[in-house]
Protein backbone atom coordinates (compact mmCIF):
# COMPACT_ATOMS: atom_id res chain seq x y z
CA UNK A 1 0.00 0.00 0.00
CA UNK A 2 1.59 3.48 -0.97
CA UNK A 3 0.37 5.82 1.99
CA UNK A 4 2.83 8.01 1.45
CA UNK A 5 1.44 9.18 -1.63
CA UNK A 6 -2.09 9.14 -0.08
CA UNK A 7 -1.05 11.81 2.54
CA UNK A 8 -0.14 14.20 0.18
CA UNK A 9 -3.91 14.70 -1.20
CA UNK A 10 -5.61 17.58 -0.16
CA UNK A 11 -8.83 16.58 -1.24
CA UNK A 12 -11.03 15.71 -4.39
CA UNK A 13 -13.39 18.05 -6.35
CA UNK A 14 -16.64 17.16 -6.74
CA UNK A 15 -17.65 18.60 -10.01
CA UNK A 16 -21.20 18.30 -9.44
CA UNK A 17 -24.14 17.88 -11.66
CA UNK A 18 -23.92 21.36 -13.49
CA UNK A 19 -21.36 24.15 -13.73
CA UNK A 20 -23.70 26.74 -14.26
CA UNK A 21 -24.10 29.00 -11.03
CA UNK A 22 -27.17 30.14 -12.06
CA UNK A 23 -28.39 26.55 -11.88
CA UNK A 24 -27.13 25.90 -8.29
CA UNK A 25 -30.13 27.36 -6.70
CA UNK A 26 -32.66 25.04 -8.50
CA UNK A 27 -30.23 22.23 -7.70
CA UNK A 28 -29.95 22.86 -4.42
CA UNK A 29 -34.25 23.23 -3.99
CA UNK A 30 -34.99 20.32 -6.08
CA UNK A 31 -32.68 17.96 -4.40
CA UNK A 32 -33.61 19.22 -1.18
CA UNK A 33 -37.28 18.41 -1.48
CA UNK A 34 -36.91 15.38 -3.15
CA UNK A 35 -34.63 14.51 0.31
CA UNK A 36 -36.94 15.11 2.58
CA UNK A 37 -39.68 13.45 0.80
CA UNK A 38 -37.58 10.31 0.28
CA UNK A 39 -37.02 10.46 4.00
CA UNK A 40 -40.53 11.35 5.33
CA UNK A 41 -41.83 8.68 2.93
CA UNK A 42 -39.22 6.07 3.97
CA UNK A 43 -39.74 6.87 7.76
CA UNK A 44 -44.03 6.61 7.61
CA UNK A 45 -43.82 3.17 6.09
CA UNK A 46 -41.16 2.19 9.03
CA UNK A 47 -43.82 4.21 11.57
CA UNK A 48 -46.81 2.53 9.87
CA UNK A 49 -45.18 -1.02 9.93
CA UNK A 50 -44.01 -0.80 13.53
CA UNK A 51 -47.15 0.55 14.94
CA UNK A 52 -50.07 -1.62 13.40
CA UNK A 53 -50.01 -5.34 14.69
CA UNK A 54 -51.02 -6.89 11.59
CA UNK A 55 -48.12 -5.68 9.73
CA UNK A 56 -45.73 -7.76 11.82
CA UNK A 57 -45.15 -10.25 9.35
CA UNK A 58 -42.35 -11.03 7.38
CA UNK A 59 -43.15 -9.03 4.17
CA UNK A 60 -43.80 -5.89 5.87
CA UNK A 61 -40.41 -6.40 8.15
CA UNK A 62 -38.20 -6.95 4.89
CA UNK A 63 -40.05 -3.79 3.55
CA UNK A 64 -39.30 -1.56 6.94
CA UNK A 65 -36.00 -2.67 6.72
CA UNK A 66 -35.70 -1.48 3.15
CA UNK A 67 -36.89 1.62 3.78
CA UNK A 68 -34.29 2.29 6.69
CA UNK A 69 -31.69 0.93 4.02
CA UNK A 70 -32.84 3.61 1.48
CA UNK A 71 -32.65 6.71 4.01
CA UNK A 72 -29.26 5.82 5.08
CA UNK A 73 -28.85 5.50 1.23
CA UNK A 74 -29.78 8.64 0.04
CA UNK A 75 -28.03 10.12 3.27
CA UNK A 76 -24.43 9.12 2.25
CA UNK A 77 -24.58 11.22 -0.82
CA UNK A 78 -27.12 14.04 -1.27
CA UNK A 79 -26.58 15.72 1.83
CA UNK A 80 -23.17 17.06 1.42
CA UNK A 81 -24.27 17.80 -2.41
CA UNK A 82 -26.45 20.13 -0.33
CA UNK A 83 -23.60 21.60 1.83
CA UNK A 84 -21.14 21.97 -1.53
CA UNK A 85 -24.17 23.99 -2.74
CA UNK A 86 -24.58 26.19 0.18
CA UNK A 87 -20.77 26.87 0.71
CA UNK A 88 -20.13 27.15 -2.81
CA UNK A 89 -17.63 24.48 -2.25
CA UNK A 90 -16.74 21.52 -3.79
CA UNK A 91 -13.85 19.99 -1.83
CA UNK A 92 -14.06 16.25 -0.02
CA UNK A 93 -11.27 15.35 1.83
CA UNK A 94 -9.41 12.02 1.21
CA UNK A 95 -11.02 10.65 4.53
CA UNK A 96 -14.62 12.14 3.26
CA UNK A 97 -14.26 10.47 -0.18
CA UNK A 98 -13.00 7.30 1.23
CA UNK A 99 -15.91 7.11 4.24
CA UNK A 100 -18.88 8.24 1.52
CA UNK A 101 -17.61 5.69 -1.02
CA UNK A 102 -17.74 2.53 1.79
CA UNK A 103 -21.07 3.39 3.24
CA UNK A 104 -22.78 4.68 -0.69
CA UNK A 105 -21.65 1.02 -1.75
CA UNK A 106 -23.09 -0.47 1.61
CA UNK A 107 -26.56 0.10 1.58
CA UNK A 108 -26.50 0.18 -2.40
CA UNK A 109 -25.49 -3.73 -1.54
CA UNK A 110 -27.81 -3.82 0.93
CA UNK A 111 -30.64 -2.73 -1.45
CA UNK A 112 -29.95 -5.39 -3.81
CA UNK A 113 -29.68 -8.23 -1.32
CA UNK A 114 -33.24 -7.40 0.24
CA UNK A 115 -35.41 -6.89 -2.88
CA UNK A 116 -33.68 -10.62 -3.25
CA UNK A 117 -34.75 -11.90 -0.10
CA UNK A 118 -38.37 -9.91 -0.14
CA UNK A 119 -38.68 -12.20 -3.85
CA UNK A 120 -37.97 -15.57 -1.88
CA UNK A 121 -40.25 -14.29 1.16
CA UNK A 122 -43.03 -13.89 -2.03
CA UNK A 123 -42.24 -17.25 -3.27
CA UNK A 124 -42.86 -18.93 0.14
CA UNK A 125 -46.35 -17.07 0.43
CA UNK A 126 -47.61 -18.14 -3.06
CA UNK A 127 -45.57 -21.49 -3.56
CA UNK A 128 -45.87 -23.18 0.13
CA UNK A 129 -48.68 -20.75 1.81
CA UNK A 130 -49.27 -23.89 4.28
CA UNK A 131 -45.96 -24.08 5.70
CA UNK A 132 -44.95 -20.34 5.52
CA UNK A 133 -45.68 -19.65 8.87
CA UNK A 134 -43.78 -22.37 9.96
CA UNK A 135 -40.48 -21.78 7.43
CA UNK A 136 -40.91 -17.56 7.66
CA UNK A 137 -39.71 -17.67 10.97
CA UNK A 138 -38.82 -14.45 13.21
CA UNK A 139 -35.55 -16.46 13.35
CA UNK A 140 -35.14 -16.96 9.51
CA UNK A 141 -36.12 -13.54 8.98
CA UNK A 142 -33.88 -11.76 11.22
CA UNK A 143 -31.29 -14.40 10.11
CA UNK A 144 -31.85 -13.20 6.31
CA UNK A 145 -31.71 -9.22 7.79
CA UNK A 146 -28.27 -10.14 9.36
CA UNK A 147 -26.55 -12.13 6.67
CA UNK A 148 -27.72 -9.52 3.85
CA UNK A 149 -25.68 -6.33 6.31
CA UNK A 150 -22.92 -9.29 6.47
CA UNK A 151 -22.58 -9.95 3.05
CA UNK A 152 -22.81 -5.51 2.04
CA UNK A 153 -20.21 -4.97 4.81
CA UNK A 154 -17.44 -7.62 3.46
CA UNK A 155 -18.76 -6.73 -0.08
CA UNK A 156 -17.30 -2.54 0.85
CA UNK A 157 -14.92 -3.26 2.82
CA UNK A 158 -13.04 -5.09 0.19
CA UNK A 159 -13.82 -2.33 -2.45
CA UNK A 160 -12.70 0.66 0.51
CA UNK A 161 -9.53 -1.50 0.87
CA UNK A 162 -8.53 -1.93 -2.97
CA UNK A 163 -9.33 1.68 -2.81
CA UNK A 164 -6.54 2.68 -0.28
CA UNK A 165 -3.54 1.06 -2.20
CA UNK A 166 -4.06 3.37 -5.05
CA UNK A 167 -2.40 6.78 -5.16
CA UNK A 168 -3.96 9.60 -6.06
CA UNK A 169 -2.15 13.19 -7.26
CA UNK A 170 -2.77 16.09 -5.33
CA UNK A 171 -6.03 17.42 -6.65
CA UNK A 172 -8.37 15.38 -8.55
CA UNK A 173 -11.29 16.22 -9.78
CA UNK A 174 -14.15 13.57 -9.58
CA UNK A 175 -17.30 14.42 -12.46
CA UNK A 176 -19.95 13.23 -10.09
CA UNK A 177 -21.54 14.87 -7.46
CA UNK A 178 -20.44 12.13 -4.65
CA UNK A 179 -17.26 9.62 -4.56
CA UNK A 180 -18.57 6.43 -6.79
CA UNK A 181 -16.41 4.45 -6.82
CA UNK A 182 -16.05 3.75 -10.81
CA UNK A 183 -15.42 7.56 -10.78
CA UNK A 184 -12.45 7.34 -8.45
CA UNK A 185 -10.54 4.14 -9.40
CA UNK A 186 -10.02 5.48 -13.14
CA UNK A 187 -8.24 9.12 -11.13
CA UNK A 188 -5.51 6.96 -9.75
CA UNK A 189 -2.03 7.77 -10.85
CA UNK A 190 -0.63 4.23 -9.72
CA UNK A 191 -1.90 0.68 -11.32
CA UNK A 192 -5.51 0.51 -10.83
CA UNK A 193 -5.59 -2.82 -12.86
CA UNK A 194 -6.69 -4.78 -9.75
CA UNK A 195 -8.87 -2.60 -8.87
CA UNK A 196 -10.58 -3.30 -12.16
CA UNK A 197 -10.59 -7.28 -11.51
CA UNK A 198 -12.15 -6.80 -8.57
CA UNK A 199 -14.43 -4.32 -9.73
CA UNK A 200 -16.20 -5.90 -12.41
CA UNK A 201 -15.80 -9.66 -10.95
CA UNK A 202 -17.82 -8.41 -7.53
CA UNK A 203 -20.43 -6.18 -9.39
CA UNK A 204 -21.31 -9.58 -11.55
CA UNK A 205 -21.57 -11.38 -8.34
CA UNK A 206 -23.55 -8.44 -5.83
CA UNK A 207 -25.51 -7.63 -9.53
CA UNK A 208 -26.47 -11.36 -11.37
CA UNK A 209 -26.31 -13.20 -8.24
CA UNK A 210 -28.83 -11.46 -6.50
CA UNK A 211 -31.11 -10.88 -10.02
CA UNK A 212 -30.85 -14.43 -10.80
CA UNK A 213 -32.24 -15.26 -7.24
CA UNK A 214 -35.06 -13.02 -8.09
CA UNK A 215 -35.82 -14.20 -11.26
CA UNK A 216 -35.72 -17.69 -9.95
CA UNK A 217 -38.27 -16.85 -7.43
CA UNK A 218 -40.62 -15.39 -9.79
CA UNK A 219 -40.38 -17.98 -12.43
CA UNK A 220 -41.99 -20.25 -9.49
CA UNK A 221 -44.42 -18.01 -8.60
CA UNK A 222 -45.40 -17.70 -12.22
CA UNK A 223 -45.22 -21.29 -12.29
CA UNK A 224 -47.85 -21.86 -9.09
CA UNK A 225 -49.83 -19.25 -9.85
CA UNK A 226 -50.66 -20.88 -13.25
CA UNK A 227 -51.82 -23.27 -11.76
CA UNK A 228 -54.57 -21.63 -9.34
CA UNK A 229 -58.07 -22.41 -11.29
CA UNK A 230 -60.03 -19.84 -10.17
CA UNK A 231 -59.34 -16.12 -11.85
CA UNK A 232 -59.96 -14.22 -8.73
CA UNK A 233 -57.41 -16.55 -6.83
CA UNK A 234 -54.71 -15.84 -9.41
CA UNK A 235 -55.66 -12.07 -9.20
CA UNK A 236 -54.78 -12.18 -5.13
CA UNK A 237 -51.67 -14.24 -5.49
CA UNK A 238 -50.38 -11.90 -8.12
CA UNK A 239 -51.43 -8.73 -6.49
CA UNK A 240 -49.60 -9.19 -3.45
CA UNK A 241 -46.12 -9.65 -5.78
CA UNK A 242 -46.92 -6.29 -7.84
CA UNK A 243 -45.81 -3.69 -5.59
CA UNK A 244 -42.27 -5.83 -5.04
CA UNK A 245 -42.08 -6.21 -8.76
CA UNK A 246 -42.27 -2.64 -9.86
CA UNK A 247 -39.18 -1.85 -7.04
CA UNK A 248 -37.08 -4.43 -8.53
CA UNK A 249 -37.57 -2.95 -12.45
CA UNK A 250 -36.50 0.56 -11.06
CA UNK A 251 -33.70 -0.64 -9.54
CA UNK A 252 -32.38 -2.75 -11.87
CA UNK A 253 -33.84 -1.99 -15.57
CA UNK A 254 -33.80 1.91 -15.21
CA UNK A 255 -30.55 1.86 -13.80
CA UNK A 256 -28.95 -0.77 -16.04
CA UNK A 257 -30.71 0.97 -19.31
CA UNK A 258 -29.08 4.06 -18.13
CA UNK A 259 -25.36 2.23 -17.44
CA UNK A 260 -25.62 0.79 -21.11
CA UNK A 261 -26.33 4.14 -22.56
CA UNK A 262 -23.47 5.49 -20.11
CA UNK A 263 -21.06 2.98 -21.57
CA UNK A 264 -21.95 3.38 -25.43
CA UNK A 265 -21.81 7.56 -24.90
CA UNK A 266 -18.81 7.35 -22.65
CA UNK A 267 -19.89 10.78 -21.56
CA UNK A 268 -20.18 12.12 -17.54
CA UNK A 269 -23.15 13.66 -17.93
CA UNK A 270 -24.90 9.92 -18.89
CA UNK A 271 -23.20 8.55 -16.02
CA UNK A 272 -24.49 11.61 -13.66
CA UNK A 273 -27.72 10.90 -14.72
CA UNK A 274 -27.95 7.49 -13.81
CA UNK A 275 -26.43 7.83 -10.47
CA UNK A 276 -29.25 10.93 -9.51
CA UNK A 277 -31.68 7.75 -11.17
CA UNK A 278 -31.00 4.92 -8.59
CA UNK A 279 -29.37 7.48 -5.36
CA UNK A 280 -32.33 9.85 -5.38
CA UNK A 281 -35.57 8.93 -7.66
CA UNK A 282 -35.85 5.14 -6.98
CA UNK A 283 -35.13 5.43 -2.89
CA UNK A 284 -38.06 8.03 -3.27
CA UNK A 285 -40.50 6.47 -4.90
CA UNK A 286 -40.38 3.91 -3.13
CA UNK A 287 -42.68 4.57 -0.38
CA UNK A 288 -45.53 5.60 -2.80
CA UNK A 289 -45.38 2.16 -4.76
CA UNK A 290 -45.82 0.07 -1.60
CA UNK A 291 -48.50 2.88 -0.19
CA UNK A 292 -50.57 2.98 -3.24
CA UNK A 293 -50.89 -0.58 -4.20
CA UNK A 294 -50.98 -1.90 -0.99
CA UNK A 295 -54.10 -1.48 1.10
CA UNK A 296 -52.93 -2.64 3.99
CA UNK A 297 -50.15 0.05 4.16
CA UNK A 298 -52.84 2.72 3.80
CA UNK A 299 -54.86 1.64 6.03
CA UNK A 300 -51.88 1.75 8.69
CA UNK A 301 -51.01 5.11 7.20
CA UNK A 302 -54.46 6.35 7.86
CA UNK A 303 -54.85 4.80 11.25
CA UNK A 304 -51.27 6.08 12.34
CA UNK A 305 -52.58 9.74 11.26
CA UNK A 306 -55.15 9.41 13.47
CA UNK A 307 -53.03 8.47 16.43
CA UNK A 308 -53.65 11.31 19.48
CA UNK A 309 -49.85 11.80 19.45
CA UNK A 310 -48.94 12.22 15.91
CA UNK A 311 -52.02 14.34 15.36
CA UNK A 312 -50.98 16.73 18.41
CA UNK A 313 -47.26 16.91 16.90
CA UNK A 314 -48.79 17.90 13.14
CA UNK A 315 -51.05 20.69 14.88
Amino acid sequence: MEASNNTQISGFLLLGLSKEPKLQPFIFELFLSMYLVTVFGNLLIILAVSSDHHLHTPMYFFLSNLSFVDICFTSTTIPKMLWNIQTQSKVITYEGCITQMYFYILFAGLDDILLTVMAYDRYMAICHPLHYTVIMSSQLCGSLVLISWLMSVLYSLLHSLMVLRLSFRPTVKIPQFFCELNQVVPLASSDNFLNNIVMYFAAVLMGVGPFAGILYSYSKIVSCICKISSAQGKYKAFSTCVSHVSVVFLFYFTALGIYLSSAATHTSHSSTIASVMYTVVTPMLNPFIYSLRNKDIKGALKNLYLMPSIKDLLY
